[in-house]
């Protein structure tokens, strides 16, 4: 495996791997690492072709109870089969 070393980080692109590697509950290295493979344009080597990705797992975790019943509420018209469509 290669080696670099990267010299110049900012106080706002450290904190950003941070905050990134705190989230994932990965080092700091792996962190810097998946930020230089997206900036790449490269896939995250544990993704797969069938994996959705973790864009929105920042959102995991922050609704309340109300907002999650709501939310639940409004899709409830999804569950609902309408037996003329299918015939």
């Amino acid at each position: 495996m290669n080696q670099l070393t990267v010299r110049g980080f900012d106080d706002e692109l450290a904190e950003r791997i941070q905050r990134l590697a705190k989230r994932d509950g990965t080092s700091l290295n792996r962190a810097a690492l998946k930020l230089l493979r997206k900036g790449a344009g490269l896939a995250d080597p544990g993704q797969g072709p069938d994996t959705v990705g973790s864009a929105l797992d920042h959102l995991i975790g922050t609704w309340s109870e109300d907002e999650a019943a709501e939310l639940d509420a409004v899709l409830e018209e999804f569950e609902v089969i309408d037996e003329a469509a299918w015939r």
